[in-house]
């Protein structure tokens, strides 16, 4: 009985993809960071899969309909999103002042869960801060950059938050010359002159060690005009050129075709392991059923639902 209820489960994982051919799909679920249950949502496009994958980390403002609007826009335009709520799951309240390290590892536990995701191509992902959003990003370039294939920042904050006024205003991060990620800045020219400097430091202290960044600046548009309820006409359209170009910054550093597909042979390999062989482990029946097909068995391989 616990083989069936097991085996339906990954027929479920397999055969969900059918019910998001008429649109964005946006799920909800938890990830473990140590005891700490982290709220994610996942934007999953229309289609077949699998999907460019791609981590979005959210500002001190909170998470909220702003950003599912914006995973929202990423998965119409191909990527599969996985945004955690750093805040909620530690019960930290909007606009904090100090920052807590902790959530760095919350983060970091959302990556790990969109990396192994089913419907993501086993490529290294991209990355999608937005303000405080954009430390984060660096903490895990300078950490993990080999899974990281770009990265790109709205308003980035390079430089930790609990850091003295002084180097707040005068130096970046340390990790910054530690990132060797393709960074893309993009930033409105009217947005708080601290951000613009901070950011300006950071772009130069890349580009001096050869790493692919880039700054994009947008004339008459104000701090978070991407969202404002009163945006000018000339932040609309900075708001769909800034989409777009952080779209095409993704693809161009993930390695994906023009459409955007993913074309790596590692996620095909991977759903070939169910083709060729699953095991299921039915721990508490203790009992494993093997199902085997034609081809050759990968070493090692065993799968659990």
């Amino acid at each position: 009985m616990r083989f069936k209820y097991f085996l339906s489960v990954l027929v479920l994982e397999f055969a969900g993809r059918a019910a998001f051919a008429d649109g964005v799909t946006i799920n909800k679920m938890t990830v473990m960071s140590g005891d700490v249950e982290v709220p994610v949502e996942v934007a999953i496009p229309s289609g077949k899969g699998p999907f460019p994958p791609v981590l979005y980390i959210h500002a001190k403002r909170g998470y909220d309909e702003v950003d599912r609007r914006h995973i929202t826009t990423l998965a119409e335009q191909g990527f599969l999103v996985m945004a955690p709520d750093w805040q909620t799951g530690r019960f930290i309240e909007r606009w904090p002042t100090t920052h807590d390290p902790a959530t760095e590892n919350d983060v970091e536990a959302a990556m790990d869960k969109l990396i192994s995701y089913h419907y993501a191509c086993r490529i290294p992902i991209g990355i999608v801060g937005y303000s405080r959003g954009g430390y984060y990003s660096i903490r895990l370039a300078a950490k993990r950059g080999k899974d990281i294939a770009a990265i790109a920042n709205y308003a980035g904050h390079m430089q930790n938050p609990n850091a003295p006024e002084p180097e707040q205003l005068f130096s970046v991060a340390p990790e910054v010359a530690h990132v060797s990620t393709p960074m893309l800045f993009l930033i409105g020219e009217q947005d708080y002159e601290l951000r613009r400097m901070n950011g300006g430091r950071a772009f130069y202290s890349l580009y001096e060690r050869g790493v692919p960044v880039e700054m994009q600046y947008y004339p008459l548009a104000r701090r978070a005009f991407d969202f404002r309820n009163d945006q000018t006409p000339e932040e609309k359209i900075a708001t769909r050129h800034a989409r777009e170009r952080v779209k095409n910054w993704l693809r161009k550093y993930m390695k994906v075709d023009k459409d955007g597909h993913c074309s790596d042979d590692t996620y095909s390999a991977h759903l070939a392991q169910f083709k060729l062989i699953l095991i299921v482990s039915a721990n508490e029946a203790n009992q494993d059923v093997e199902i085997k097909h034609a081809g050759k068995t990968p070493k090692g391989y065993r799968g659990r639902l």
